[in-house]
């Protein structure tokens, strides 16, 4: 009895905790321990539920259930319903300074491009523009002269009439400046654009009775340069002035060592529009014959036209090897283009 009471004041004292169970006195036997032991923990536990509150949870174990298992829960830092967020202090400078050298280096990439671009005269229109411009700058001293100025040119249906011309090359001049090139007033003229280097050569017709230089003019100028003055020729006609006609190459000891500034008798120039060249060309009579009334080779083929460069078909000479020279031009830019 004594053992009983000791049980129920412990259960009244700490609902709340695993019930010990009950040690059995000395002098009671085995099996008379084991039943009065069964009897005191279902009188405690009908006692413990009596008294416990309603809704409540029974937390005591079950006769037989061993002993108790106990788990902790884990700190309330945060609730299960809101998303954790991860610390950024440590990690938020170094982050805004990564970005900021990203910003630096991107814009000094550009900036190096375009300043390259401006100092190789390169144009930053579209692409096709850019690439020409910068092949066409190398092409002066990259490509055999045979190919600019081929020692022989065919003039198919290029003469008076529709009749055919062939032309011989008999002078090469060696690469130069613009230096004396041009007089005084195209000189003016071109300036804006710069001179890189003059190729020249000088061609002779069947006959050697007619010679005529032709000239490709590489440029410092970017595309748009280079726009402005093809359309100054164009809307102020300059390529039609008789003061602003190009200069021959008289070299000595061919049919065009008499091929000076007073035999030039029609002439050609244009300014390419997809690269930084103009080109010319100048015809004159091979006899060092002077000539009063030069004409440009437009006006010269006209077939109303009665002067001597028109009568002699020197426009048709200018014309038909300047524009073989330029074509053969455009055809080593494109191929170039390609290979580039």
């Amino acid at each position: 009895m004594r053992s009983r009471a000791a049980a129920d004041v412990s259960i009244e004292e700490t609902e709340t905790t695993t019930r010990l169970r009950p040690v059995p006195d000395e002098g009671e036997g085995e099996g008379a321990g084991e039943s009065a032991t069964e009897a005191d923990g279902e009188a405690s536990a009908r006692a413990v539920a009596a008294r416990r509150a309603v809704g409540a949870v029974d937390l005591s174990p079950g006769p037989g259930a061993g002993r108790p298992f106990v788990s902790f829960a884990r700190p309330a830092m945060y609730d299960d319903s809101t998303t954790r967020l991860r610390p950024i202090a440590t990690w938020a400078r170094p982050r805004a300074a990564a970005a900021v050298a990203c910003v630096v280096l991107g814009l000094g990439l550009i900036g190096g491009a375009a300043t390259g671009s401006w100092l190789t005269g390169e144009s930053v229109a579209g692409g096709s523009t850019r690439s020409a411009y910068t092949v066409t700058g190398a092409l002066w001293h990259s490509v055999p002269v045979d190919r600019l100025f081929p020692p022989e040119l065919e003039g198919e249906g290029a003469g008076p009439g529709g009749a055919d011309r062939s032309w011989t090359r008999i002078a090469v001049a060696p690469d130069s400046g613009c230096t004396d090139a041009f007089d005084p007033l195209l000189s003016k003229v071109l300036a804006p654009v710069g001179c890189l280097r003059l190729l020249r050569a000088t061609y002779a017709d069947a006959t050697r009775s007619h010679v005529t230089t032709v000239g490709l003019l590489f440029t410092k100028a970017d595309a748009d340069a280079m726009q402005t003055l093809r359309n100054r020729f164009t809307e102020e006609g300059l390529d039609r002035r008789p003061d602003l006609m190009p200069r021959a190459y008289a070299a000595k000891g061919t049919a065009a060592e008499g091929f000076g500034d007073a035999q030039r008798a029609s002439w050609t120039m244009s300014v390419l529009p997809d690269a930084p060249v103009v080109a010319y060309a100048v015809s004159g009579f091979a006899d060092g014959r002077a000539v009063t009334d030069p004409e440009p080779a437009t006006e010269a083929m006209g077939s109303n036209t009665t002067s001597a460069p028109a009568q002699s078909g020197l426009g048709h000479e200018a014309k038909g090897i300047g524009d073989r020279v330029e074509r053969g031009l455009r055809k080593t830019i494109a191929a170039a283009e390609k290979s580039s």
